[in-house]
């Protein structure tokens, strides 16, 4: 099948390209990212593969409806990026890898706790200067510590497991009960308890329209102060500017970001020669406890292999007519678990 790749880097060739030698499609790599202006490049592919930062929204879906386009493949497990009720009134089949790794984001999550916590970043470049001083450097022991899990799903079941090994108390919240979550000993209580009781909260849901913002100017209130907040899920969960305010208030004490609410025109681009205009991600880069990776928890070898092979399996799946069980439809849109 002909497949027209969007948002291609270089490690997206390095797997897809093998991982095809077993399904044969025929694979045009594309560097924009798709939208309304770049869509005319799928003139005449039957199916598209898209990443988080595409955008398949009306008009882009509409001009790819116009000139071919049946399939839209994603390469990511979310799908917030997709107008999945216009999609169906065009006759598209949208397909996604719902599990690729939950060890690669479970185990940045825990790496972005310990960094902040233990103030690796700074040391790092402290002792890189001849300076070996450990002022400032204080943390405090995981140990006891207890940790709210916002989306008990695969990852979030995960980091509980990681978490537990640290000796933490794990608290749990999610519309759908995870029993698994259950069995390693996290105790589901309600969002409001959760963030009163949290040393630490971290995010693992998918982002909806009940959960746009969910933390907030009021969620922020609830917390403790000094709470530690961790994102490595969806970016607009977190109000940013409320955020800041947390942050300058000591509300929040350590922040740590895989994923930012505008990060469509940052992240997986090169800004060093530029003058970035987004003034609140430039605010949030000054406080000394936030730490904000570019969208990186999922980079592994083990999820980049298994993200092509089932994005690849996707595309034959409908190629030859059969079912696939990674299909998504608007139905799913406040339903699908993180």
């Amino acid at each position: 099948m002909k497949v027209a790749v969007f948002s291609t880097k270089s490690y997206d060739r390095q797997f897809l390209e093998p991982a095809n030698a077993n399904f044969g499609h025929e694979l045009v790599f594309f560097e924009p990212q798709l939208n309304r202006d770049t869509a005319i490049l799928a003139a005449g592919f039957p199916a598209i593969c898209a990443f988080i930062n595409d955008q398949l929204d009306a008009p882009t879906l509409e001009i790819l409806a116009a000139h071919g386009t049946r399939l839209l493949a994603l390469r990511s497990a979310g799908f917030n990026h997709v107008d999945l009720s216009v999609a169906a009134d065009l006759g598209f089949t949208v397909v996604r890898v719902p599990a690729y790794s939950p060890y690669a984001v479970a185990e940045h999550t825990v790496g972005l706790m310990l960094t902040l916590n233990r103030k690796f970043h700074r040391a790092y470049y402290r002792v890189r200067e001849g300076d070996f001083s450990i002022n400032g450097l204080m943390g405090f022991d995981l140990h006891d510590r207890t940790v709210g899990i916002v989306g008990t799903g695969k990852i979030g079941q995960v980091v509980g497991q990681i978490l537990k090994g640290f000796g933490c108390h794990i608290l749990g919240y999610d519309v759908y009960p995870n029993e698994e979550f259950k069995a390693l000993g996290g105790k589901y209580v309600e969002l409001a308890q959760l963030f009163a009781e949290s040393d630490i909260i971290t995010l693992h849901c998918p982002l909806t329209h009940e959960t746009h913002h969910l933390i907030d100017e009021s969620a922020i209130a609830q917390m403790k102060p000094g709470v530690m907040l961790i994102n490595t899920s969806r970016g607009a969960l977190v109000d940013t500017n409320a955020a800041i305010e947390g942050l300058k208030s000591r509300k929040i004490g350590y922040l740590g970001l895989d994923v930012y609410e505008r990060e469509s025109d940052l992240f997986f681009e090169d800004m060093s020669d530029e003058i970035i205009q987004d003034d609140e991600f430039e605010r949030l880069l000054t406080f000394p406890n936030v730490i904000v990776t570019a969208h990186q928890a999922f980079f592994t070898s083990n999820a980049l292999q298994n993200i092509a092979e089932t994005t690849l399996s996707n595309i034959s799946d409908f190629e030859q007519g059969r079912h696939c069980p990674n299909e998504i439809s608007a139905k799913q849109k406040t339903k699908t678990p993180a």
